[in-house]
């Protein structure tokens, strides 16, 4: 291969480090999250998944498909701790490092057999090393781009190891089958069989300019590329000195505002321990929405004040989504932290603005901490003041 990506994907990861921590649950239907009226599944088990239980699938539903699931309240603190322990093997096995979200990241392997072998090898070689020092599992997709090694990352899970040759790529997309397609969501899959075609072979036969007439300038090409095993360009890097980001995917759509803001509020989480791990603060929140017609929006807001606590950031990504939000399905939905600069850069009267003196020395301790090294974990969580539904 002239370039090659690795897809590392941690396993059910929230579940995983719950079953790691309180081994009395492992083989049982675990799901994660919180039991209110209007509360959503963050993510299951496997054992879960057999029941039909699925992530942003409501609590009320996940529980009548599996009334014996055993339900666990997320511990984010955790899951950071354990993701960045990852995230260190990950990111010291070559340079090409890229974090998507708190459970995946991208590697970029091209020019590296020299030092770890071939690719195969060094894929089997980071899973053993992941295993060995976090006692979690990853599945790993290796191929030419990083679309291909997505989709070979969740071929075989869990604890899966998959390589796409070059050469068998379009064999390997049509092996995984049109509706498993990563970017396919539920009512873009309906459009596509609305117009006649069934598999992956069938929009293969189609020109570029047909595809494009049949649907639109944006899922024309995207469909074009993803059936050929072309990146369709999805995955960018932004400079981790420069931003802060996490996405979350679904299928099926998620049309429920409450869904959505409840991974707004995981996410909000996740970049507030990544953001106090790497001793920076943000200017902005970034939201980001992929509707079902692969139509994509973005926005952004900039407070007066410098972001780190993950209150702020969900304060802010909550009413950017209950202002933006049209209705629709949605497929992907992310958070970015941008214009981000060492903490130490930033005015202290910036950072303690308007709030209770218990707050001011918490979070004023929290940086601290940050600063000096030691570990996030240990620090009491900032959100005191989120309510059931939005957790």
């Amino acid at each position: 291969m002239s370039t090659v990506f690795f897809h590392i994907d941690l396993d059910a990861f929230f579940a995983s480090v719950e079953i790691l921590d309180n081994p009395r649950v492992k083989g049982k239907p675990l799901i994660i999250g919180h039991r209110g009226p209007r509360s959503v599944v963050s993510t299951c088990s496997y054992e879960a998944r057999s029941y039909g239980v699925h992530s942003a699938q409501s609590m009320s539903e996940a529980l009548r498909r599996c009334p014996e699931a055993v339900v666990v309240e997320p511990n984010f603190k955790r899951y950071s701790q354990k993701s960045k322990e990852v995230m260190s093997i990950i990111s010291s096995f070559a340079p090409g490092f890229m974090q998507m979200s708190i459970d995946e990241a991208f590697l970029d392997y091209s020019n590296m057999e020299k030092i770890h072998g071939l690719a195969g090898k060094a894929a089997r070689k980071l899973k053993e090393m992941i295993k060995a020092e976090t006692g979690l599992t990853v599945s790993v997709g290796v191929a030419e781009n990083r679309y291909l090694a997505k989709l070979a990352s969740d071929y075989h899970k869990p604890d899966g190891l998959t390589i796409v040759p070059p050469e068998r790529k379009e064999e390997f997309i049509d092996k995984v089958g049109l509706e498993k397609l990563w970017g396919i969501g539920e009512s873009t899959l309906n459009s596509i069989y609305r117009k006649g075609l069934r598999n992956t072979k069938d929009i293969r036969s189609l020109e570029k300019e047909s595809l494009v007439h049949l649907f639109s300038e944006n899922l024309g090409n995207f469909l074009y590329s993803i059936v050929r095993g072309i990146d369709p360009g999805l995955f960018k890097g932004e400079a981790k000195s420069h931003s802060l980001s996490s996405e979350r995917t679904f299928y099926p759509d998620v049309y429920s505002i409450d869904a959505l803001d409840s991974f707004i509020f995981q996410m909000a989480q996740e970049l507030s321990f990544r953001a106090l791990g790497e001793h920076v603060v943000a200017r902005n929140v970034g939201l980001k929405i992929r509707y079902s017609d692969f139509s994509t929006y973005s926005c952004q807001y900039t407070p007066s004040y410098s972001l780190y606590s993950s209150s702020d950031i969900y304060k802010i990504a909550s009413r950017l989504l209950k202002e933006k939000y049209n209705n629709s399905g949605v497929r992907l939905i992310g958070l970015v932290l941008g214009s981000t600069y060492k903490a130490e850069e930033i005015e202290q009267m910036e950072l303690f603005r308007e709030k209770s003196e218990k707050e001011r020395k918490l979070e004023k301790a929290i940086l601290e901490l940050s600063k000096s090294g030691m570990k996030i974990i240990k620090a009491r969580s900032l959100d005191t003041e989120v309510s059931d539904n939005k957790q």
